[in-house]
């Protein structure tokens, strides 16, 4: 089944985020390699692709789990929850409908 994995940045994450960016995307190309990952990316503090020194507010990833503790293990696993630019994340069943 798909799930949700929604992280919610700390004030002033961007030091933090950086420090951990290459694990933090190695396990999502481990997700895409075994073909579980649907979509993954932040969400800029601003509204612009490239919010510079503003950083962001948090991410978004969508994939494919065994089941909803699977996907919440995996989640508590995060680099940026390990370095503290995650302030909260939240896991939740995810049912794809469109495209």
């Amino acid at each position: 089944m798909l799930y949700s994995i929604v992280g919610i940045d700390n004030e002033n994450s961007l030091e933090a985020r950086m420090s951990v960016r290459a694990d933090h995307v190695a396990r999502l190309n481990a997700l895409k390699n075994e073909g579980r990952l649907i979509i993954a990316g932040p969400n800029p503090a601003i509204d612009s692709p490239d919010p510079g020194e503003a950083g962001f507010s948090g991410s978004i990833i969508i994939a494919e789990f065994d089941s909803l503790a699977a996907a919440r293990a995996w989640a508590d696993e995060d680099p940026y929850i390990k370095a503290g630019a995650y302030a909260e994340v939240t896991v939740k069943p995810f049912n794809k409908v469109l495209p």
